[in-house]
C-alpha cells in the first residue's frame, strides 16, 4: 500500500484535536497499512503562533506529550504565516512521519490550508510590504465593503469568493494587482503542475449542527479565560507588535486588547469575542459546505459511542484501502 495521509477538518469547537489524538494513540496499538502510530501535523493558521497558546485553543501540553504533535506554536507572531510557507512546514511533517513509520494525521480548520496541500498553490510572486501597506489604507479609507466593490473591477472572482470580514485575504487578493498588474485569479488559474499531494488521502470533516458549534464556542472562551486567556493577550499586546499582523487579528484578540486599553469593560469584550468566535465558526462552516462537499462528513463526534464509531470509519476506510489520491 501505497503510504497516505488522514485529513480531519472542521470548525472551531467541533472536536478536532480530540478525535485526532484518539485516532493517533489507537493507531499506536492497530497497526494499519504498513504504519504504526501517528503523527498530528497542525493545519490551524493561528495555533502556528507561539504567542496564543491559550486564545487559539492549541491543544493542551499533556496531549502534546502523549502523541506527536508537529507545527504548534513554531513561529513568532512577528511573521506572517502565509499558506504556502505552512504548505512547505506541513509537507516535510508528513514526509518525516512516513520515514519514522508512522502515519500523519493533519488536522485544523484553516479551510486554506488543506485545499493548497490537496491541490498545490499558484507561484505567486511575493508582494512588496510598501505596496501591501498602501493596500491596507486604502481598505481603512474606503471601508471593506467599498474597498471589495473596486477589488471586484480587476478580479471580480476574487472579490466574489472573498468575505468581508477576512481582511487579510481582500489585501493581499488588491496588493497582487497592484504589484503585478494582473490578478490574483489569473495568477492562481495556472498552478504548477507538480502542485498536488502525490499520495493517498482519507480525507473527514466534524462538522456539528451550527448551533452546537455556537454553544461550544461560547463555552470554551470563558474556559480559555480562566486558563490565562487575558494575560495571554497582554503579554501579546506589550511585545508591540505591528497591528496590521495576522496575530493581532486572531479570533478574540483585537476584544481583548480593547478592554486592556480600557475601551470596553470586560463582560462586552468577552461578549464580542464570543460572538467573533460564532462568526468565525460560520465561515468555516461555508467554508466546508463549499470546499469540501466530497469529502467524508462525521455530525456526531460528540459522546464516546460517537467517537468510537468515527475512529472505526476511519480504520475501515484506510483498511480496505478506500484511499484515493485524487485533490
Amino acid at each position: 500500500m501505497k503510504k497516505g495521509v488522514i485529513l480531519i477538518a472542521g470548525p472551531t469547537a467541533s472536536g478536532k484535536s480530540g478525535a485526532a489524538l484518539a485516532l493517533a494513540e489507537r493507531l499506536a496499538g492497530q497497526p494499519v497499512g504498513g504504519l504504526q502510530g501517528g503523527v498530528i501535523i497542525n493545519a490551524d493558521s493561528m495555533q502556528v503562533y507561539r504567542e496564543l497558546e491559550v486564545i487559539s485553543a492549541r491543544p493542551p501540553q499533556e496531549d502534546m506529550d502523549r502523541v506527536p504533535h508537529r507545527l504548534y506554536g513554531v513561529l513568532s507572531g512577528a511573521e506572517r504565516c502565509s499558506a504556502g510557507r505552512w504548505r512547505t512546514m506541513a509537507l516535510a511533517e508528513i514526509n518525516a512521519a512516513h520515514r519514522a513509520g508512522h502515519w500523519p494525521i493533519v488536522v485544523g480548520g484553516t479551510g486554506l490550508y488543506f485545499k493548497v496541500l490537496l491541490e498545490g498553490i499558484a507561484d505567486v510572486p511575493d508582494i512588496a510590504p510598501e505596496i501591501l501597506d498602501e493596500v491596507q489604507k486604502r481598505l481603512d479609507t474606503l471601508g471593506p465593503e467599498q474597498f471589495r466593490d473596486e477589488l471586484a473591477q480587476v478580479d471580480p472572482q476574487a472579490a466574489a469568493r472573498i468575505e468581508l470580514g477576512d481582511q487579510q485575504r481582500l489585501i493581499r487578493a488588491a496588493g497582487v494587482f497592484a504589484a503585478t498588474n494582473r490578478s490574483l485569479t489569473s495568477w492562481q488559474s495556472n498552478q504548477r503542475e507538480e502542485g498536488g499531494l502525490d499520495m493517498p488521502v482519507a480525507r473527514f470533516v466534524l462538522a456539528p449542527e451550527r448551533q452546537v458549534i455556537y454553544e461550544r464556542c461560547n463555552e470554551r472562551f470563558g474556559k480559555m479565560l480562566d486558563a490565562g486567556g487575558l494575560a495571554e493577550i497582554e503579554n501579546l499586546q506589550n511585545l508591540g507588535f505591528d497591528p496590521d499582523l495576522p496575530v493581532m487579528k486572531a479570533v478574540g484578540v483585537p476584544e481583548l486588547m480593547q478592554h486592556l486599553r480600557g475601551e470596553i469593560d470586560p463582560e462586552t469584550a468577552v461578549s464580542l469575542a464570543q460572538q467573533a468566535t460564532r462568526r468565525y465558526a460560520k465561515r468555516q462552516l461555508t467554508w466546508i459546505r463549499n470546499q469540501m462537499c466530497d469529502w467524508e462528513i462525521i455530525s456526531d463526534f460528540d459522546s464516546q459511542q460517537h467517537s468510537e464509531r468515527f475512529l472505526e470509519k476511519i480504520f475501515s476506510f484506510i483498511r480496505n484501502f478506500a484511499l484515493t489520491d485524487k485533490p
